[in-house]
């Protein structure tokens, strides 16, 4: 993908004046928001060390991988509550729509941050 090209996470921004920046470690995401917003970027980029670092270290799966079958399709955040600067948690609550062997399928949850360290975590969230 071109760094040019509009962000993945449909914030109507260039990639480059989006998610790339945390994607690269440039800057560190200043709310719950922009990290669920990179996380998506990074799903549908195949950048697993950034999903890594990203995810807080108690619940952080010990393997993950990219699903080379899994294709992206569009992100759309329905709710947020707190995770802005000054608070120590958040939630985002999105639907990511996605496919997999031609079959599409939509991925709904509200996830749950943590700010720690001049840093937002994703720590988990509840998929319905």
């Amino acid at each position: 993908m071109k760094i040019d090209a509009p962000c993945p996470c449909d914030s109507g921004f260039p990639l480059a004046a989006c998610c790339a920046p945390y994607i690269r470690g440039i800057a560190f995401t200043p709310t719950a928001l922009t990290t669920m917003r990179s996380r998506y970027t990074a799903y549908v980029l195949g950048k697993v060390d950034y999903l890594r670092e990203t995810w807080h270290p108690t619940t952080r799966p010990t393997q993950l991988a990219a699903d080379p079958n899994k294709r992206w399709l569009g992100l759309d955040i329905k709710n947020t509550h707190a995770g802005e600067s000054g608070d120590i948690d958040g939630t985002v609550e999105f639907v990511a729509r996605f496919k997999v062997a031609g079959r599409a399928h939509r991925l709904h949850e509200v996830s749950r941050f943590s700010y720690e360290g001049e840093r937002w975590f994703y720590v988990d969230g509840d998929v319905s």
